[in-house]
């Protein structure tokens, strides 16, 4: 495709204040302009590689008055958008480089794709993962071909321990940065995008502090139509990314959580190349609560079968949220990156999520302990269509009249109106029913 030129020196601009030094040990060399011809070029390498996810119309469309269509990167290999930039970065490597090996830290994201890839192009691999790590983290990255090595009680502990194994062997000390070749192949989303949804008015992407692919995608899109809004979605707890963008540097001393329900969603801001590529290229950057990303969560398990992380669902949680009321009735794609949830963690989030969502709720009421009085309390439920999930009776313990039972019911209604209307039957029937909020 040819370059339009007033783009080409948009993008020039928004890197030329850039400082050509860094302090990174692995990539900083690679630090340069990113243009559209390295865009298609990271497209055209990585093609065979990793998978050109479907972009499809979404049934959450109506609910929230507009064309809705998701870009399901989730279904990557490892599960994460991250395999795209990982891959160009690996295959762009001298070969000398790749004969000695790489060496990575974690069990995010990127270190699971740098895992499964590097195996892949038979490069020798390396992750230090600390003795904290979930046991099915540390077998996934084993199983994708990686050499885990347990070392330290924290992430920094892993992270020294890798860099002077890199430093004495000569492997090359890989981390998630912002160099043009990274970012480079994760614009290529923004490509695809373009190509599989026509007259497109809007492209939301998970922002926060690792907005790598944010900036590399607005890179492209905004090459492509200028007239594309490209909108960035962060958690309100860590606004990352609207403060590194208010302070015109990435910010170092962000409060981030430590939290796995969180991953790169609280990360700290990482480069200046994604910063200025943000702040010169992206439209709008929005922040929503944990309990709208629950929420878009279920959603999307729910209308779409779905089943992602924070960062996977920080894109509908905008809608979710009533943050982007300029879109309705606008084509619009959410970018869903990422589907890296743990099971035990993935069960706490839908419960929670039914609760915020009004279809989960629990009441206490004190009978008197005599046959009959359960029944007729469930006969009402019954009548209200709710289903019981739980149910218990206290005896020992009640601080009311003696010879009363204290029942405590978990109920499953439809919504929030069902929810109000076995409230009120209850209330009509049991005047002292109390109801545990949410």
């Amino acid at each position: 495709m040819k370059i339009v030129s007033r783009n080409e020196e948009l993008l020039r601009d928004a890197l030329s204040r850039i400082p050509q030094s860094s302090s990174r040990t692995s990539l900083s060399s690679c630090n340069k302009l990113i243009r559209f011809e390295d865009i298609s070029a990271a497209a055209f390498k990585i093609q065979c590689g990793v998978q050109k996810t479907p972009c499809m119309y979404s049934r959450l469309s109506k609910q929230y008055g507009m064309d809705i269509y998701l870009k399901k990167e989730f279904l990557q290999y490892t599960g994460s958008v991250k395999e795209r930039g990982v891959l160009y970065l690996l295959t762009s490597l001298p070969e000398d480089q790749q004969r000695k090996g790489v060496i990575v830290t974690s069990d995010s994201n990127f270190s699971m794709a740098v895992a499964y890839h590097a195996s892949e192009l038979r490069i020798p691999v390396f992750v230090i993962m600390s003795t904290s790590t979930s046991p099915a983290r540390v077998k996934m990255c084993r199983e994708y071909g990686a050499m885990v090595i347990s070392y330290g009680t924290t992430a920094k502990d892993s992270q020294v321990h890798a860099r002077r194994l890199a430093q004495e062997n000569g492997y090359l000390y890989l981390e998630e940065e912002d160099s043009a070749v990274y970012l480079s192949g994760l614009g290529t989303v923004g490509l695809e995008v373009y190509e599989q949804v026509p007259k497109l008015d809007a492209v939301i992407f998970p922002a926060g502090g690792h907005c790598g692919l944010l900036a590399g995608s607005a890179a492209a899109l905004k090459h492509l139509n200028p007239h594309i809004s490209v909108i960035g979605v962060e958690s309100e707890s860590f606004p990352v990314l609207q403060q590194s963008l208010k302070a015109g540097h990435p910010t170092e001393d962000q409060a981030c959580s430590s939290h796995q329900f969180y991953g790169d969603v609280s990360g700290s801001c990482f480069g200046s190349n994604s910063l200025q590529l943000t702040g010169k290229l992206v439209d709008k950057v929005v922040a929503v609560r944990e309990e709208d990303i629950l929420i878009a969560m279920l959603r999307l398990l729910e209308y779409e079968r779905a089943t992602v992380d924070a960062e996977g669902a920080i894109g509908l949680a905008a809608f979710v949220a009533g943050k982007l009321p300029e879109l309705k009735g606008k084509r619009v794609t959410i970018v869903i990156c990422s589907g890296n949830l743990e099971l035990h963690l993935l069960q706490q989030c839908i419960a929670r999520a039914l609760t915020l969502d009004n279809r989960v709720c629990r009441f206490s009421l004190v009978l008197p302990d005599c046959p009959g009085d359960i029944s007729k309390l469930l006969e009402i439920l019954a009548r209200e269509e709710a289903r019981v999930l739980d149910i218990k009776q206290e005896r020992t313990f009640v601080t009311s009249e003696l010879f009363t039972v204290e029942v405590t019911c978990t109920m499953e209604t439809r919504d929030k109106i069902h929810t109000a209307q076995l409230r009120n039957a209850l209330l009509e029937r049991y005047p002292t029913a109390a109801w545990t909020e949410r």
